[in-house]
Formats: structure tokens, sequence, C-alpha cells
């Protein structure tokens, strides 16, 4: 492909972003599945820019005056310092290129950028809508936050110790030339930084073995402090595809039941073929019945303590999604109530509305329930001292703990 051929691919995945749920990632691996005459190269380099774009979309919007694909495009471009010209050059329409610049496009690229300091949202690169709701997470912090949710995440693997050890995975992986490194609070986390061949860890024999799973830090922390003991009946209420039944099940050493439960049988369905992978036999999915010790509630949420790894779930937010969800979380904090008496409720969101809203309303309604200090689970479980963010509630983000964005909130039935 020509460089003008690789722009005006990005124009149109941008396009096809906008009308779809999709994520980036599957979005793009669709897109080149269908398009096999884009070699390595290609792949990468749309790859790229197209995550660039998805990073750094407001301050890109706010330069050229317009968020449509093409000036967003155009903005990537003078983020890395091309000219005028050679940015009007590439865009030549020649063949399968980006049609020649327009009168508007050609204006915005000569005209220096906006006078005075970019607003807050840009310079953060988060929805105007969201600066409240922020500000109530990270007061003055907000800014210094927000800058590091734009970087690229490392990518963090789970050791299934029911096959491996921490040890023998590093020692291994290393071997394949990873820079792997164990994390500093999870004992079974690994991190690998981004960018170095991690695509191809699924391919490995060790992740054939069953002897690690993709899980972010954050999200086994969550995992520990369900506090989950062998012999235990625990239930995953919102399971998904079952990451965190998997890693309960190392926890109990194979020993109890898990019943892993999603109101979708399709975000269930690779839940099995992953347990047989990791030996875990003990996780039934079928419907919720009877009392459990524990159960886990990983809410479907926003996603915003992602945004370094899905940066397109940034502009996807919208205050009447938000409010969708949060009425979501309130009745899957209504089902475990009826079912457990010890609740850990989880988000991937950094959003107090989705967070200490939810449980502080719940709590309004049960006063049955109290929370549990989850540093005081935490030293339990763990017998460390707690990470940073973890006191009465685990509120973890990329600057203060160097993994995703989550909340974990313990709630324990007193009567």
């Amino acid at each position: 492909m020509t460089p003008s051929a690789r722009l005006q691919a990005v124009v149109e995945i941008l396009q096809g972003l906008e009308e779809t749920a999709q994520p980036a990632d599957r979005f793009l691996r669709d897109w080149f599945r269908a398009r096999r005459y884009a070699g390595s190269k290609d792949r990468a380099a749309i790859s790229e820019r197209t995550y660039a774009v998805l990073r750094h979309r407001s301050s890109f919007a706010w330069r050229m005056g317009s968020a449509d694909a093409r000036s967003l495009v155009i903005a990537s471009l003078l983020a890395e310092r091309f000219s005028a010209d050679s940015i009007a050059a590439l865009f030549d329409g020649k063949g399968y290129g980006a049609a020649p610049l327009g009168e508007a496009e050609r204006s915005a690229l000569s005209s220096p950028p906006p006078a005075g300091e970019p607003p807050l949202h840009v310079r953060g690169e988060f929805p105007p809508f969201l600066e409240t709701e922020l500000r109530r997470a990270f007061g003055p912090a907000l800014l210094d936050e927000m800058i590091v949710m734009q970087a690229r995440a490392p990518v963090d693997l789970r050791v299934n110790t029911l096959k491996a050890s921490r040890e023998t995975v590093l020692e291994a992986l290393r071997a394949d030339g990873y820079d792997a490194q164990a994390t500093r609070y999870s004992p079974f986390a690994i991190r690998i930084p981004s960018g170095e061949g991690s695509a191809k860890l699924s391919a490995t024999p060790l992740f054939a073995a069953g002897a690690f799973e993709f899980q972010d830090e954050a999200a086994q922390i969550a995992a520990l402090l369900c506090a989950a003991k062998p012999g235990m009946r625990v239930l995953d209420l919102a399971a998904g595809a079952g990451g965190k039944s998997l890693a309960l099940a190392a926890l109990m050493h194979n020993k109890g039941e898990i019943v892993a439960h999603d109101t979708s049988p399709a975000r269930l369905r690779p839940l099995a073929p992953r347990a047989a992978r990791a030996g875990a036999t003990i996780i039934r999915s079928l419907p919720p019945h009877g009392a459990f010790d524990v159960v886990l509630i990983d809410s479907p949420c926003s996603g915003s303590g992602t945004w370094r790894r899905q940066p397109e779930l940034r502009w996807r937010t919208t205050p009447d999604g938000l409010k969708a969800l949060t009425g979501l979380q309130d009745e899957l904090l209504e089902q475990g109530a009826a079912l457990g008496g010890r609740l850990v409720y989880a988000t991937c969101s950094i959003l107090p509305r989705e967070n200490e809203d939810r449980v502080a309303h719940f709590l309004s309604r049960h006063a049955e329930f109290a929370v549990l200090s989850a540093s005081a689970v935490w030293s339990e479980v763990a017998g460390t001292a707690p990470p940073p963010g973890m006191d009465r509630f685990f509120k973890a983000t990329p600057l203060q703990t160097g993994t995703d964005g989550f909340f974990t909130a313990v709630l324990q039935r007193q009567r």
C-alpha cells in the first residue's frame, strides 16, 4: 500500500468505528482479514495511526476545528511534525489513496493552533461532560491522571497456579526473549512492556498448556479480595468470558464450587475451553440457586479504567449510557444480596457514580450489609502491605498503581 492508501485506510476505519460498538482491536482484525493485500508493515502503520487518533481525538479535533475522520488523520500528521506541503502531497487522490485536501482542510492546516491554553478536556483527552465526574474522582490530580491514561498499557499475565509457578513462567518467558517482570502487588502477576511481541504470547506453548491467562494486575487484586478459600461456594454473577472465575478456581485450589453466570450466553461461551485449558474443574455455568459464601459482582461498566487499552471507549461514553449502566449495577447488587453473605462489587471504572455512589445507594436500602475494609481483607489474604489506593475501598489507577483503573468494595452481611 502507498502512504496515501494507508491514510485513506485509517479514515475508513475511523468512520467505521463511529458506526459500531465493536472494540477497536476486533474491528481492525476483521478489517484486515477482508483486505489480505495489506501486508504486515501496512497493518502495523494503519493500526498505530488509528490508535494515535483514538488516544488524542480531542486535541486533534481542537487543532483542526473538526472531529471528522479526515481532519483527525491530518492532525495526527501535524503531531508528527509533517509540513503542510508534505501533508498535501500525501493526500494525492491517486489509486486507493486519500482524496486531495479540500479548501476547509487546507485552511485549517495552514492556520496556527487556536490561541490560549486548550480546555482541560482537550489536554486530558476526555469527553467534556465527564469533567465534573472526573474532578470528583481525582480532584487536583485530574490532569496528571488523564495524561497517564493516554499512554499504551503494558501486558499483564496471571500465572495459573493450578499448572505452574510464577518463577517457572518468568524463566520461560525470559528464555523466549520477553522482558517479563514480576509485578509489585499480585503474587501471581507478570508484566511485559507494551510492544514486545505480546500478540504472539497467545501462540506460545505456555499459553496452550494453561500456564497463564491475560489479566490486568488490578483485576487479580479484586479476585484476591474475594478471600475465596477451598471448599467454598462462590458465585461469579456477571462472569463474562470467565477470567475472574478462572482466577478464583486457582485461589480455591480447585476445591469447592464456582457458579459462573451471565445474562448473555454468548459472553460465557469462551469459558468452557478456557477452563479446560487451565485445568479448572470446579466451574459450572448455570443459573444461580441456593446460598453462596461469596458473590462476586464484576459489573458491566463504562470501562473508563481501561482507556489505555481501549481508547475508543472514551468517545463512546454518553450520559444516557452511564444512566443505563448504573441502573444495571444496582440490579446486580440487589441480586447478589439475595444470594450471598459476602458481596464483592467490582468495576473497571474510575467514575464515582459507578463505584462509591452505587455502594452508598445499596447500603441505604440494605442495613444488614456493611463495608469491610479492603485493606483489612488484603492483610488477611495476602499478608503484605496494601497497594496504593486501598483503604476502605480499592481504587486503582495507572498513575497510582501502574494498573488499569479499577474499583472494588467488599460488603459483608451483618445479620
